[in-house]
This record gives structure tokens, C-alpha cells and sequence, in this order.
């Protein structure tokens, strides 16, 4: 794989949402994992989450398609170390608690890194697999908007250029279409796509989606749970991309 030093210099950033800056809301989680007689702390649902990831994202395993949410609660379960036996029922569970946009929790360290990316003074772009509500959520959260969104109002948040949602839409990742329709909207139709990355915490979507789009994939892998990791690079934690766009 390709060291950072024989890669260009980063000209723009696209983020995923979902596992990179917002995650299912704790709240929502626990109340059947502390009924399966499991106690997690907030630590341990986000290390559930990469892990559950990287089970979805095994070589080899049939894409989920629409029943993506599902399997991931089942994986997510399994991962918070619910018995076999009561895996399914918790995840339905969960599945009952989380009906609606659920992803609510910012995680730690994501406001101080945003400002750190922010401060690089290059384009940024959110490009999610969601379900019509992420760019709302993510403005509600203080976590960043995109300016025809803001309406004036005064926000916490980062300024990014667009929040690409594939329910609105209508291509998801790993499609690179939506890629396309991202640097569009950044005014990068023509850009170099080798110096344009894309962060996000799934190989299936994220990492398959940006190759195939010529963008530079950075897989957010906190606990080094990728289950392929040849041939693309990895960030343990969102402020790493700091000194690999740093000139």
C-alpha cells in the first residue's frame, strides 16, 4: 500500500455521516442491553459499532440491501456480547426503539476535529447513505451545515459545502455516482480525484465506493477491526486526516 508521502497533496475532504461523525444514539441502545443483563458504557456501544461494521463488510458476505439496518443491529448485538440465544430478540428490540433517524450521538473528539479540518481552509463535502434526514440532523446536532441549508441562522457548526444524502438523491455509495454529484456541487467536476478523499467507516460502502469513484479512501478503523485491509489507507480517529492534508 501506499505511504502518505507518495500520495498528492489533499486539494478536498469528503466525510461520511454515519460511524465518522454521528452514531445510534446510546439512549435508544441500552435499554435492551441492559435488559439482556449487559452493562456497556458509551465506550463500549462505539467499539460495538466498528466491530459490527467490519462483520457486515466480511469478504465474501452478500451485501444486505435493503435489509442493511437489520443485520447490522443483529452483528451489533453480537458484538455488545448478547447470548446467542437472545441476539435476535434484541436486536428487534433495538430495531423497534431505533424506527426513525436514530444516528443523534456525536461522537467524542468529532466537534475538535472538525474544527481542525475546517481550519485547512479546503473544500468539504458530506456524501451519506441515509434516509432523507441527515443534513438536518447533522445541523441540528451543531456538527456542520451546508449553506443553502442554514437560512441564516446562527450555528455551532462547521460551513461545508454540501451534505449529499442518498435518499434525496436517489445513488448510494458504493455507486460513484454520488461522488460525481458531491465534487459537483463543490465545484470540483474536473478536479484530480487522487488528491480528494473520502472518510468513512465502511469497506463495503465507503472504501469500495471512493475507488471506484478515483477518490483516495481513508477507512475510519478505530479498534483495527478491517476485515481487508490491503490496499487502502486507515485513520484510527477523525483529527488524523489533519497532518495528511496538511502541506
Amino acid at each position: 500500500m501506499p505511504g502518505p508521502a507518495e500520495h498528492p497533496t489533499v486539494s478536498a475532504i469528503l466525510l461520511d455521516a454515519g460511524g465518522v461523525m454521528l452514531f445510534p444514539a446510546p439512549e435508544l441502545l441500552l435499554p435492551p442491553l441492559h435488559a439482556a443483563g449487559l452493562e456497556p458504557t458509551v465506550t463500549d456501544l462505539l467499539r460495538a459499532h466498528y466491530r459490527a461494521m467490519a462483520d457486515c463488510d466480511r469478504p465474501g458476505r452478500e451485501a444486505p440491501g435493503g435489509g442493511w439496518w437489520r443485520e447490522y443491529l443483529t452483528d451489533f448485538a453480537v458484538a455488545c456480547g448478547v447470548p446467542a440465544a437472545d441476539v435476535d430478540a434484541v436486536a428487534a428490540d433495538i430495531a423497534g426503539l431505533t424506527d426513525g433517524f436514530a444516528w443523534t450521538y456525536v461522537g467524542p473528539g468529532v466537534a475538535a476535529a472538525l474544527r481542525e479540518i475546517d481550519a485547512l481552509g479546503l473544500p468539504v463535502g458530506i456524501v451519506s447513505n441515509s434516509t432523507g434526514e441527515v443534513e438536518q440532523a447533522l445541523r441540528r446536532l451543531d456538527v456542520c451545515y451546508a449553506p443553502a441549508g442554514a437560512t441564516g441562522e446562527q450555528r455551532e457548526g462547521i460551513d461545508v459545502g454540501v451534505v449529499i444524502d442518498s435518499a434525496v438523491v436517489g445513488v448510494a455509495k458504493p455507486d460513484p455516482r454520488i461522488f460525481a454529484l458531491a465534487l459537483n456541487a463543490l465545484g470540483l467536476p474536473d478536479a484530480d480525484r487522487s488528491t480528494i478523499v473520502h472518510i468513512g467507516d465502511s469497506l463495503r460502502y465507503d472504501v469500495t465506493g471512493a475507488l471506484a469513484a478515483g477518490v483516495r479512501p481513508l477507512h475510519l478503523d478505530p479498534y483495527g477491526f478491517c476485515p481487508a485491509p490491503d490496499g487502502h489507507e486507515h485513520l484510527r480517529r477523525l483529527s488524523d486526516v489533519i497532518p495528511l492534508a496538511t502541506p
